[in-house]
């Protein structure tokens, strides 16, 4: 019988434990026959065990290699494929081959949970559905409306490409080891590229990162490198408001008209 693991901090590690919380995520996702699924980080396999017993095959990434030997040693590569490695550097997109949307899910670690969240945005076109569970903070920070305290950078940026909706909440006591905080899951799915009407995304994601740089600042200071005085009155926008008061629509607002002036004749 293998040795127990133990968690390592610098994964940022905390295994989920309780059976009926995994229960309830594993109805949450409801894993089908058809689906090609990817779990980030299975750790001791909670969720890895009842998501194979739905599925004719899954792939999961993980870092630590003690982890995988575990893996290795309880599953055959008929039924799991194991991608060791750092899912911040994993391409999602090369499990898609045949056009068949990914579904993604895992326990994030928290140490990298908004990295890693921005790298799986990028595969948005090629997945069908995100679920995952991840600090609570976190959550709400990703689904939070304008005007609140957690509307940030990862609200507009997330939302910009996903809808989302937190699911239920988790307690420490169903990991071990417990941590201190609560856990929330959450579900994203990507948006119809036509509703992504940013004509340059990079430009959107600058605007928005310089909007939330300095909270208490209002746009004119934030968005000096962007606007000035004749475009907030072409965007029919007041230069006073925070950028916490802007909802996801006016930020693409904002970077098209940045855009359009940067590609208009002189």
């Amino acid at each position: 019988m293998s040795e127990p693991h133990l968690a390592r901090k610098r994964f940022g590690q905390n295994f989920l434990s309780d059976p009926n919380i995994i229960r309830k995520i594993i109805e949450a996702i409801r894993p089908a026959e058809g689906d090609r699924m990817v779990e980030i980080g299975p750790g001791l396999g909670a969720m890895t065990e009842p998501l194979m017993a739905r599925l004719p095959h899954l792939h999961v990434v993980e870092i630590d290699r003690d982890l995988i030997a575990r893996l290795k040693e309880a599953h055959s590569p008929e039924k799991l494929t194991i991608h060791e490695g750092d899912a911040l550097k994993f391409d999602f997109g090369s499990l898609v081959t045949d056009g068949a949307p990914l579904r993604v899910v895992g326990n994030l670690p928290y140490n990298i949970s908004t990295p890693i969240l921005f790298h799986l945005a990028d595969y948005a076109e090629k997945v069908k559905d995100m679920t995952f569970m991840l600090q609570k903070e976190v959550v709400m920070r990703m689904v939070a409306e304008p005007g609140t305290e957690e509307y940030g950078r990862l609200s507009v940026m997330l939302q910009y490409r996903f809808n989302m909706g937190r699911l239920f909440d988790v307690p420490p006591g169903a990991f071990r080891p417990a941590p201190k905080v609560m856990s929330s899951i959450v579900r994203m799915v990507p948006r119809p590229v036509v509703e992504c009407a940013a004509s340059d995304y990079a430009l959107l994601g600058k605007i928005v990162t310089a909007a939330f740089g300095q909270r208490r600042k209002t746009l004119r200071n934030t968005l000096r490198d962007f606007l000035d005085e004749s475009d907030y009155a072409a965007l029919a926008l007041d230069p006073g408001l925070r950028g916490e008061k802007l909802g996801v629509d006016a930020f693409v607002r904002i970077a098209n008209h940045v855009a359009g002036r940067a590609h208009r004749p002189a």
